[in-house]
């Protein structure tokens, strides 16, 4: 039989780059174990193994073969590299100030690549929790109101029914959905306020729960509960939950038909402690079957998709389902599409032209951070190593001498440059460990550290590798282009040019630094803007409590008498929302002088009597509501945004008609900031209503600690309201949330930039400590001289400053550019002073002299005599 041969594409790679002394040997070597794998695994297998086999006995870094060349053996290699390793470890101990500054600069680096590597990856995986994530969406619509573009998640009931009759083909689930929002599950005489939804049925399955105990099939049964495991056992501990009966905001005795693991941190439903049924919400709820046609935009609306169908398809042909069925809100031009949960997370908002933008700005901006941060990590290991050269000239001339040819030379340099990397990697996971529980608090993540994930070692090797080469390759291909003639006989001189490359990496280094010293002061100084910002009301010493449960509805006299008489309580009102949300939005108003073509739109929130004194109103005009005068509850206050907006002069007095409802203005209010405060305050008008109220609103005795009226308050809903926790929101700390994505790109920024000018200072400190020792010498001559030790400093120090100032001149235009886009996303900003350069770069310089003011001073209190001694 016919020995097989190897393929004659690969035995000519062969050929063409293995040395000549030895190629016969190898080549019959190869040809056997081909023939060996031939008939053991198949001609696949034995093609690529014998593919591997001969890259491996390649030359390292491939070339064409010259005659005199001949190939180490394995042997050889081996100890080639044992050497290689030796002298690189021996290098490290010999230089420790010069390994500490490399090897922690770039432990600093990779442990901030890799934590941002976390982070990004974390914010990517968002919703992936759920099997078929990227098939679920979310019924969004979109309009334009008075030339203003917006897009909103509130849909009307019937839409859902539609979807459900006259596309069942494209969908495998629609699902309608509550709000989440905070309700009291109560068993026995435990109770508790916790998140959930009312949800469809279907929505166990759309979301592959994950149950521990039941099935998802447990919300067919509309008076069912499904609970998450922290919230089954924090009612029942150890004890089998199933079957068990609780209360739901002291209304609706539902049982228990399963419990789901609880969802992760990194999905949107992570607060959905509790599912119920959707037909219990709406038996609970009577104003949702009077309310429920296709003109109220109240209800959310989830769906997964067919498998065969796609997202674009679908929209396109229920994109016109609202102007169908309500054709008089065509001129708003209102438009239905999918929204895909895969995008829920980092594409969550539109700007005014359609596009959809959101988080992912800050992935790419935290991405950009990560590799800066590294690259400046890599700058320092570069500089720091062709500084040295000269130290080096003559061991490369040595080894140059005794036969060693460039490519071995570059080889011993990466691999000391490996070795670094291998000690600052090993350094870098260590400082990951200490700091992501910190950065966890700061990022809002749970991150933990992947051990399990082959991807992740994979990927930090990957990684490693690539930073070692990207750190070393210059180094190694500047050293080893050495000539060992001029070396050897001591005319050799790096050139006037040789610190050039250093410069310029330096200036990159304070480049970075700048742009995010002056990135994190501006994110600052925006946040601090919108908190000096007036709101319109006093929230200091106000706090909320939700009406969850029946008992607190129409009583609201006894209510406020009952408190009132406690001390602790100096006004108490109701509302529809909390101070901080403003929860409702209504269009159908006219009044005498409106504009045809506007379709007038109010943010609407109903309260009781008090509320102005409670929140402490500022009014401008008018007057507040009074029980004096029975004709207030046909009344409203508007806030002055109103005013503008409907274009009135002398408003107290005139009649606004809402619905056809005749309301009479009876005062003017400063505008109170109720949503985002970095954006304008709404157009706003309030009403007394009694029973639309959700929220109780009361303001604490400044006289008393807030402890000590938080009892006694406490005591009187335990009296009211038995069966409820006292469950309180300070309105101050509930505006403070308001920052708190703000504030924590500010205070990641803030950290980045400290560690980004950290490690640019330990290269300056190394850069600085070698030139003072090359310039040892001279400062000897320049002293015997005359020179002062003031002159000697400035001599070693203009050079570094040359180089900040060059580093702040690119830094400005660059920072002022993006972060003049960044503030254009925020309504209500602040503007970027001429200061905020002016103090970063003057910062920038100062660092830059206290950090080689150390090598300076010291190089130039040398006695002359010692430095010119050689001499």
């Amino acid at each position: 039989m016919k020995s097989p041969i190897p393929p004659g594409w690969a035995k000519r790679l062969l050929r063409s780059l293995h040395p000549e002394g030895t190629l016969e040997e190898v080549e019959g070597d190869l040809e056997e174990l081909y023939d060996y794998w031939y008939n053991r695994s198949g001609q696949t297998q034995a093609t690529l193994r014998y593919l591997l086999n001969v890259l491996s006995v390649l030359p390292p870094f491939v070339r064409r073969r010259q005659s005199k060349e001949t190939y180490p053996s394995s042997t050889q290699h081996v100890a080639m590299i044992r050497n290689y390793l030796k002298i690189a470890f021996r290098n490290l101990t010999k230089n420790k100030a010069y390994s500490f500054i490399n090897i922690g600069g770039l432990a600093v680096g990779m442990a901030v690549a890799m934590m941002i590597g976390l982070w990004i990856y974390d914010e990517l995986s968002f919703n992936k929790y759920h099997q078929n994530y990227d098939r679920i969406a979310k019924l969004v619509q979109s309009a334009t109101v008075n030339g203003d573009f917006g897009v909103g998640e509130y849909m009307p009931l019937p839409l859902a029914n539609t979807l459900k009759t006259d596309f069942s083909d494209d969908f495998d689930y629609v699902v309608l959905s509550s709000w989440t929002r905070e309700h009291i599950l109560a068993y026995d005489d435990r109770k508790m306020t916790k998140m959930g939804n009312f949800l469809s049925p279907e929505a166990p399955d759309m979301f592959s729960l994950k149950m521990l105990k039941g099935t998802r099939a447990g919300l067919k049964d509309p008076s069912s509960i499904l609970l998450s495991e922290s919230v089954a056992e924090a009612l029942f501990g150890q004890a089998d939950p199933l079957g068990k009966i609780v209360k739901i905001d002291n209304k609706m005795d539902v049982k228990i038909t399963g419990v789901y693991e609880d969802l992760p941190y990194n999905t949107e439903f992570r607060e959905m402690m509790f599912i119920a049924p959707w037909d219990l919400y709406l038996s609970s709820e009577p104003w949702i079957r009077d309310n429920g046609g296709w003109d109220n935009n109240s209800f959310q609306i989830l769906a997964q998709i067919a498998p065969k169908s796609d997202f674009e398809t679908i929209t396109n042909k229920i994109k016109n389902l609202r102007v169908i069925h309500v054709p008089e809100s065509a001129y708003v031009k209102p438009e239905v599409f999918l929204h895909p949960m895969s995008r829920w997370h980092l594409y969550g908002e539109w700007d005014k032209s359609g596009n959809a933008e959101g988080r992912v700005q800050y992935v790419w901006l935290f991405g950009i951070i990560g590799v800066a941060v590294l690259l400046l990590a890599c700058i320092n290991f570069m500089n720091l190593s062709t500084a040295r050269s000269e130290k080096r000239a003559k061991e490369v001339g040595i080894r140059k001498a005794v036969g060693s040819v460039r490519i071995q030379l570059i080889s011993q340099f990466l691999s000391e440059s490996l070795l670094v990397v291998a000690v600052a990697f090993l350094l870098a996971l260590g400082l990951m460990l200490l700091t992501l529980p910190y950065f966890n608090e700061v990022a809002d993540k749970k991150l933990v550290f992947p051990w399990n994930e082959p991807i992740f070692w994979l990927t930090s090797l990957g990684f490693s590798l690539f930073t070692g080469l990207i750190a070393g390759s210059y180094p190694a291909l500047y050293l080893s282009s050495f000539q060992p003639v001029k070396v050897l006989k001591g005319t050799f001189r790096v050139g006037r040019f040789a610190s050039l490359p250093r410069q310029v990496l330096v200036v990159v280094q304070f480049t970075v630094s700048v742009t995010l010293i002056i990135g994190t002061i501006i994110v600052m100084r925006q946040i601090q803007h919108a908190k000096n910002r007036p709101i319109g009301y006093d929230r200091n010493g106000l706090i909320t409590i939700a009406m969850n449960t029946p008992e607190l509805f129409g009583r609201y006299n006894v209510l406020r008498r009952e408190l009132m008489e406690t001390g602790a309580v100096t006004e108490m009102a109701t509302s529809s929302s909390p101070t901080t949300k403003l929860g409702s939005r209504q269009i159908g108003f006219d009044w005498e002088g409106k504009d045809p073509g506007l379709r007038a739109q109010l943010g609407i929130m109903a309260i009781s009597h008090d509320f102005g004194k409670t929140v402490g109103w500022q009014f401008v005009d008018g007057r507040d509501f009074s029980r004096d005068f029975s004709t207030d509850s046909s009344g409203l206050v508007l806030n002055e945004t109103a005013v503008r907006y409907m274009g009135l002069k002398d408003p107290v007095g005139k009649i606004i008609k809402w619905n056809g409802k005749p309301y009479q203005v009876l005062g003017v209010i400063q505008d109170m900031v109720m949503d985002s405060p970095f954006e304008p305050v709404y157009q706003t008008a309030f009403l007394l209503d009694y029973n639309w109220a959700s929220v109780i609103d009361i303001r604490l005795n400044p006289t008393l600690s807030a402890s000590e009226s938080l009892g006694k308050i406490e005591a009187v809903f335990r009296k009211i309201n038995p069966g409820s926790p006292f469950d309180y929101k300070f309105t101050d700390q509930q505006y403070g949330l308001k920052f708190a994505a703000e504030e924590r790109i500010g205070t990641i920024a803030s950290v980045f930039a400290v560690l980004a000018i950290f490690i640019s200072c330990l290269g300056l400190f190394g850069l600085a400590s070698f030139i003072a020792e090359q310039r040892t010498k001279e400062m000897g001559v320049r002293k015997v001289l005359g020179a002062s030790m003031i002159d000697l400093w400035a001599l070693l120090s203009k050079d570094f400053v040359v180089l900040v100032i060059i580093a702040f001149f690119i830094a400005a235009p660059v920072a002022y550019y993006f972060l003049t886009g960044w503030l254009q996303s925020y309504e209500y900003r602040t503007r970027i002073s001429w200061w905020i350069f002016a103090v970063s770069g003057l910062g920038a310089l100062v660092i830059t002299l206290l950090t080689v003011s150390y090598q300076s001073i010291k190089a130039a209190l040398v006695n002359p005599v010692k430095s010119l001694r050689s001499e």
